[in-house]
């Protein structure tokens, strides 16, 4: 590989370095949501996959068992939503190049 090559090669990688905190700092101001029950649990993570909020509706309150399954599965949606969202992210900036497990940040 002549230097010219490499220089373009560096040039590259720092700009999609540059690029994908870019994309992180913006998936931690996107938000996505996860319903269960229609409705009843509601959990609102960010896009780099940090739950943010769990909201349980006062109708099943002191069903301990059905709040428990209704966050889990509102928890799992949300994760997931997120998950799609920062891959999304991350292939627009990439190219859809693989990047090493946890680079994105989810």
């Amino acid at each position: 590989m002549s230097m010219p090559d490499l220089k373009g090669l560096l040039e590259t990688a720092q700009r999609i370095q540059s690029e994908v905190a870019r994309v992180r700092e913006e998936l931690g101001r996107n938000t996505v949501v996860g319903e269960t029950g229609g409705g009843l649990c509601r959990c609102t993570a960010n896009g780099k996959g940090e739950v943010l909020s769990l909201t349980i509706d006062d109708a099943i309150v002191g069903d301990k068992k059905m709040i428990e399954d209704l966050a889990v599965g509102a928890v799992n949606i949300a994760l997931g939503r997120a998950r799609e969202t920062a891959e999304a992210a991350m292939a627009r900036v990439t190219g859809g190049l693989p990047l090493p497990p946890g680079l994105a940040g989810v």
